[in-house]
């Protein structure tokens, strides 16, 4: 009648496995094109400074997210492979 317990122990072959591509950067730059969408779509269609200028002045989250990109590709990298070689051994 007893069912077993399962282990909590973090060293366990059980443990889950992490994902090879780091999530936080590919999210926000899934993020931040699809709020820019729109903007793209009318700098494609006729391109002016002026609503680049505003695509910049309004979005501009998602313009930062973008221009951080391969900042935060590195620092994810680095800390995602430290936390490989960790559980390694």
């Amino acid at each position: 009648m007893n069912s077993p317990t399962p282990s909590t122990d973090s060293a366990s072959p059980e443990a889950p496995r992490s994902s090879p591509w780091p999530l936080v950067p590919l999210v926000l730059l899934i993020l931040a094109l699809g709020d820019l969408r729109v903007e793209f779509q009318l700098l494609a269609d006729s391109f002016t400074v002026t609503s680049l200028v505003e695509a910049l002045r309004t979005h501009p989250l998602a313009v930062a997210v973008l221009v951080a990109q391969p900042s935060l590709w590195r620092r994810y990298r680095r800390s995602h492979r430290r936390r490989l070689r960790s559980q390694a051994t």
